[in-house]
């Protein structure tokens, strides 16, 4: 028997996206095969898809860094699970498949009540967003935050995750994407055509206490500027590496360096980097107790990601096309199956 899949390639734009056919894989012991019914689709498949993500294989390769599925086949030694159990995972790549060999470990279940598409819009965007309020900043009722790409999909993440703890919310977005930051319970601020770092002031007076930032480069030293004394800046992406075609390595390694940099400085700010894959690694029982967490919530509806767009598998390339331009608010989702949505 025979599935679908999609593999970079090579290392490039979203061309490099093509769907192939192979045969099923068979779980090994230990391993459950997911039958998937849906993959997220994230900035950091576009870092992976350009190899400027450390860690992954060479091409040829699957992207996908979260799914959700079916438990379609157990292998030897497996009893925690049961076949046709519904489950999400946090696979790093893989994703783009119609099945997938995991880890029986690595899934954790998904309460029957929830929606497909929103309960795998958690595992990355939501789980990166409560960690980054709670496992690092510990964030208190009234703290104030500003959140960089606010109508993305850790963005609007930040924005639920952050009026759930009370906090005074300001974020960036693009004029046209203000409506929705404003809905989410945060005063935009329109980075096009506004220094943010005078508006952060001139509505606060002092700035903020926590900065959330995914572009990293020069933008860094902005985001630092508008913290109020005992701030913490948190990094968690790079986006600026990706303008312009030339010297991507270089910009990674600036933006480290300005990050060390900052880090350095005698007054009483943080300045650090996060990424989920890494945190799980050093923490692997909070990545389960905190998407456990917000399945939770999903279930007594105190959250509600945001669906861009769903897409077929087929189209993975057109998906990867939206992110490159910045032209979807919230969470981007692949339909691996006839059943994921």
């Amino acid at each position: 028997m025979s599935y679908k899949r999609i593999l970079i390639t090579r290392h490039g734009g979203s061309e490099v996206l093509q769907l192939f056919e192979d045969e099923l894989p068979e779980p090994q012991t230990g391993e459950v095969r997911v039958r998937i019914l849906a993959s997220g689709v994230a900035f950091t498949d576009v870092l992976i898809r350009e190899g400027l993500y450390p860690g992954i294989p060479k091409p040829p390769f699957s992207p996908g860094y979260e799914i959700i599925g079916i438990v379609d086949k157990l292998g030897l030694g497996v009893s925690t699970l049961e076949l046709g159990q519904r489950v999400v995972a946090l696979t790093i790549v893989g994703g783009y498949s119609e099945y997938l060999c995991l880890p029986a470990t690595e899934l954790i279940s998904v309460p029957k009540e929830v929606d497909a598409l929103e309960a795998v819009s958690l595992v990355l965007q939501y789980v990166t967003a409560y960690q980054i309020l709670h496992r690092i900043a510990k964030v208190k009722s009234g703290d104030r935050i500003l959140i960089h790409g606010a109508a993305g999909g850790v963005g609007t993440a930040l924005l639920e995750l952050g009026k759930l703890a009370g906090l005074e919310i300001y974020g960036t977005a693009s004029k046209s994407k203000h409506e929705l930051v404003s809905s989410l319970g945060a005063i935009p601020i329109d980075y096009k055509n506004e220094d943010f770092v005078q508006r952060i002031y001139s509505l606060t007076g002092d700035g903020v206490d926590i900065v959330c930032d995914a572009i990293g480069g020069s933008h860094l030293l902005d985001s630092y500027k508008t913290l109020r004394k005992q701030g913490i800046l948190i990094n968690y992406g790079f986006s600026s590496a990706l303008s312009g075609k030339r010297n991507r390595i270089f910009k990674l390694g600036a933006s480290f360096i300005l990050l060390l940099l900052l880090q350095l400085l005698p007054d009483g700010k943080k300045a650090l980097f996060y990424n989920i894959a890494g945190f799980k690694k050093q923490h692997s029982d909070w990545f389960r107790e905190d998407l456990t967490k917000l399945l939770d919530l999903l279930v007594h509806k105190q959250i509600k990601p945001i669906i861009a767009d769903r897409l077929p598998l087929a189209a993975a390339a057109r998906a990867h096309e939206l992110l490159d331009c910045s032209a979807i608010s919230g969470q981007l989702v692949l339909l691996c199956s006839n059943e994921g949505g």
